[in-house]
């Protein structure tokens, strides 16, 4: 309907109503008054008439949707209402120094009674018969707080949505046996399953965005057990700041159920050495790369440079960056090859950085294992070109990304990342540049995670590979990995390796279980198959040996750590034999100097000698 036909409408609908009410009002008090001829009552109701529609357009009742009016367009009619009758009580003792009390609080009665019903009656009109001929899925909504309650309006609001509120899940017992909206609530979390079946349950929305990773986790293991599909309202912090509308239910993720809390660094204590100043990021197209150039970009940089050797990710990233910060921030996408030692330099000279992110490494651990040359021209001579052009350069804070495999590595990719440590704190001891590592666990949602293989092979029917039941890993959000890396370059003074508090280690097998039952299957349907250890894994992955842990945190959630330092001289042979060693030996060796176990056996000589 038009707006100006809605509103003629309205405006005849209510004068009718006004009329009607002194009416009624009139021929209930004084039945034998001929109400047109009495001077009085044609006065008030004229005066009534003019200062409804006058004050209905001061309250706005012309403009309100009331399809989806509440308490707040209720209060509207009842001011609206109650000063027109004061008006014409004013204009009674004005005109006739009297007034006609109990006919005014009939007619406030009548007037409210009318005014509202004809709104409501609007609503419950829609609501029952113009509503499209949708098949709403039946909906149980987990949390009858303020959460809860918005998303049961916007359903009932929405003439489009396919989900239908059925009943409320609480485990506040002052909650229970309550009707909200004329839902009940019908049972404690505790419950979910008996109460999915017996009201025929098909869609379940977690309502209570502040849940801890703990609780989470135990609600969904209730709502796996049924074969409802499960979804959860916006976190709070996006919900709060606007990003999304608490009606905005998203799937839960992984990383919803990892059963700890995210790191929460302090942002702004970081602040003073990214802002006005020029950042480096090597791999800045890869998962962790892009997203430190992400969190990077919040503090305002002058100079972003993305450096990688993918045109297409780098490409990616440039363009993202440049749609949300453009005029703000210099944006500068570098394409080079760490390995090129002479490109590096050229780079640092060019763009003169003050802080180097190096994410920028080979990571497949099986891949590593057969391709050890390869991974230690990246991972190692990779790093030591970038490293040295650093100090060469005058940057002041280098970050190695490494990684829980570097700690007594079995594997050629981890022993990589454990060279490259310990080539950054040699240059440390040397350099005016800081030089520090942040080691990390296994990041959900990057490439070479085991998350997009699971979601690959359950897409495919199944069955899930998981090498052994037992294996274990630590892990963490890109998000996490990312701010641990900034914050590090923030704490560093030289040399440290810094460490997450990541928790407790998750079982693989187990969150295989969790994916197969996020994507809406049963274990039984999709199948694990156990494929065995592959060459250079661990059933049990380490941050720090016992040798390098510090007790106390440096920050909260954060350890430092001090490695075994190696000889120098071992890690210069290594580095000038390498290309005369052939596979097998470049693997003993780089395990060997990794594990210290060459300068065990150099000091074994020595003592045989003297």
């Amino acid at each position: 309907m038009a707006y100006r036909q809605r509103l003629t409408f309205l405006m005849l609908l209510d004068s009718a109503i006004v009329l009607t009410a002194i009416y009624i009002s009139v021929f209930t008090l004084y039945p034998h008054v001929e109400i047109l001829k009495h001077k009085p009552i044609l006065l008030s109701a004229v005066t009534l008439l003019v200062s409804h529609h006058l004050f209905a357009f001061v309250y706005r009742l012309y403009q309100k949707a009331w399809e989806y009016a509440s308490i707040g367009e209720l209060t509207a009619i009842i001011q609206a209402v109650t000063l027109s009758i004061v008006t014409t009580a004013a204009v009674q003792w004005a005109v006739f120094q009297d007034i006609y009390a109990r006919a005014l609080m009939i007619t406030w009665m009548i007037h409210v009674l009318f005014i509202g019903g004809s709104r409501f009656v609007w609503r419950v009109f829609r609501d029952r018969y113009i509503k499209p001929n949708v098949n709403k899925r039946r909906t149980m909504i987990i949390g009858a707080g303020a959460a809860g309650m918005m998303v049961v309006r916007q359903l009932i609001n929405n003439p489009e949505a396919e989900l239908k509120p059925i009943v409320f899940i609480d485990d506040d017992p002052n909650k229970q046996k309550l009707q909200f909206f004329g839902i009940p609530v019908l049972g404690t979390t505790n419950d979910i399953e008996d109460v999915v079946q017996a009201l025929r349950i098909e869609h379940i929305i977690i309502a209570i965005p502040s849940l801890t990773k703990k609780q989470l986790n135990r609600i969904f293991e209730q709502c796996a057990k049924t074969n409802a599909k499960t979804q959860i309202v916006p976190r709070l912090e996006d919900i709060v700041t606007g990003k999304v509308s608490v009606s905005q239910f998203r799937d839960v993720q992984v990383e919803d159920l990892l059963g700890r809390e995210p790191v929460k660094l302090d942002i702004e204590s970081i602040a003073g050495y990214i802002e006005n100043k020029t950042i480096l990021v090597t791999g800045a197209g890869g998962s962790i790369g892009s997203e430190i150039c992400r969190q990077v970009c919040q503090f305002r940089p002058k100079k972003l440079v993305l450096l990688g050797h993918g045109e297409n990710s780098i490409y990616q990233i440039d363009m993202e960056l440049r749609n949300q910060y453009k005029d703000q921030i210099e944006i500068v996408p570098v394409i080079g090859d760490i390995q090129d030692r002479e490109r590096m330099f050229e780079v640092m000279e060019e763009h003169k950085p003050d802080v180097v992110y190096h994410a920028a490494a080979h990571k497949h651990v099986p891949l590593m294992e057969y391709n050890p040359k390869e991974a230690v021209k990246n991972n190692i001579f990779g790093t030591k070109n970038v490293a040295e052009a650093a100090d060469t350069f005058g940057v002041h804070t280098f970050v190695l990304i490494s990684s829980d495999k570097a700690v007594n590595p079995t594997n050629v990719m981890g022993a990589t990342k454990r060279f490259a440590e310990m080539l950054i704190q040699q240059l440390d001891k040397q350099s005016k540049t800081k030089f520090v590592a942040v080691r990390f666990g296994n990041v959900l949602g990057s490439r070479g995670s085991v998350i997009p293989l699971f979601k690959k092979q359950i897409q495919a029917g199944g069955p899930v590979t998981v090498t052994h039941p037992d294996m274990t890993r630590y892990f963490m959000t890109i998000p996490e990995a990312s701010r641990l890396v900034i914050q590090a370059g923030a704490l560093a003074k030289g040399g440290e390796i810094f460490v997450l508090d990541m928790g407790e280690p998750v079982k693989i097998v187990d969150l295989a279980k969790n994916l197969i039952k996020l994507s809406g299957y049963t274990v039984e349907e999709i199948g694990i198959e156990f494929t065995g250890i592959r060459p250079g894994e661990k059933l049990f992955e380490e941050l720090l040996n016992e040798n390098e842990v510090h007790p106390e945190q440096v920050f909260p959630k954060i350890f430092i750590g001090k490695a075994t330092m190696v000889d120098e001289k071992i890690l210069n042979d290594f580095m000038e034999e390498f290309e005369e060693m052939d596979r097998e030996e470049v693997r003993e060796r780089l395990l060997g100097i990794a594990n210290n176990r060459i300068l065990a056996q150099n000091q074994a000589r020595k003592i045989a000698l003297n």
